[in-house]
């Protein structure tokens, strides 16, 4: 295990900030580490319809993902008082978790996107990031990362859109990107 357990950010309007901190929870895996996968503004639409749900509940004992959303994506324009809710419920789950010293990996799924719509303060997450356990790594994803939480970070990766088929009017792939 990890002594010094940094903090990493996926951010940037492309494809691959959840796919990315899956890969590496995939690798943690293998050497034998209990990864936590909260997904802010992620419901369930149906039973299990995220992939990584399915494989963690079929394959994989020690990654748990834990969803804290409706069951529809998040944008500024289409926020309610119940994302509010489900943000500020899956951060009290987040910050318990990072305190529990259960898991060597936590990746907190789109907290970026609840960061920038002021579901969760700022405030919040670098106290809870600046308390952590010295041997967590914790991964955060989602758009519009926070100047602040991005100085904190040790490893920031952008995610660039060059090309999409997104924009020919393919919508979202089962098994790709859900």
């Amino acid at each position: 295990m990890l002594q010094n357990g940094y903090i990493q950010i996926y951010t940037g309007d492309g494809k691959g900030k959840t796919t990315a901190s899956l890969g590496l929870a995939l690798r943690a895996l293998g050497h034998g580490w209990k990864v936590l996968m909260i997904q802010f503004t992620k419901g369930d639409n149906g039973a299990n319809y995220y992939g990584e749900m399915m494989s963690a509940s079929k394959f994989l004992p020690n990654f748990e993902v834990a969803q804290f959303g409706m069951d529809r994506v998040v944008y500024s324009h289409n926020v309610c008082i119940e994302d509010f809710k489900e943000a500020r419920r899956g951060w009290q789950f987040a910050k318990e978790a990072i305190q529990s010293r259960k898991y060597q990996l936590i990746i907190l799924d789109e907290i970026n996107i609840c960061a920038d719509l002021g579901m969760i303060k700022i405030s919040e997450i670098k106290e809870a990031l600046m308390n952590k356990p010295q041997e967590l790594e914790i991964v955060l994803t989602g758009r519009r990362a926070n100047p602040e939480l991005i100085a904190m970070a040790h490893l920031v990766t952008e995610m660039k859109p060059i090309k999409h088929y997104f924009d020919t009017g393919v919508m979202a792939r089962q098994g790709i990107e859900y």
